[in-house]
């Protein structure tokens, strides 16, 4: 295993509260059947979260990235490969968690379908 894994390993680990409650929320196909993975290594980066079908990175970025230029490069990069970036600042995910998941859903459903959080005690 490469540097790259094992980093990711650690990461699945030591997971933030923002991302904790993503993956609840992404893991096992719960998002409407959609697959994601955790702490992907993709080229030099690891990602959150990607759904490789739909070549979509999901960023839960707390503080720290605020107009940081390196995940401007980073984004840049990325899109390059042919991924679409979204992120979401902690907060929002901790405190708006429907309509993160909402902007999700509408990035990964090739045409409108009904919404994924109806019915299921979210």
């Amino acid at each position: 295993m490469d540097y790259r894994h094992r980093f990711a390993k650690d990461l699945r680990t030591r997971m933030t509260d923002a991302e904790r409650i993503l993956w609840k929320h992404l893991r096992a196909h719960r998002l409407n059947g959609q697959k994601f993975r955790r702490q992907q290594p993709i080229g030099p980066y690891i990602v959150d979260f990607v759904h490789l079908g739909a070549r979509l990175i999901v960023e839960a970025d707390g503080g720290q990235h605020n107009e940081s230029e390196t995940d401007q490069v980073r984004d840049s990069w990325l899109k390059s490969e042919g991924f679409r970036v979204l992120r979401f600042w902690n907060n929002d995910i901790l405190n708006n968690t429907d309509q993160v998941l909402e902007v999700i859903f509408s990035a990964v459903s090739p045409s409108p379908c009904p919404s994924p959080l109806k019915g299921e005690g979210t």
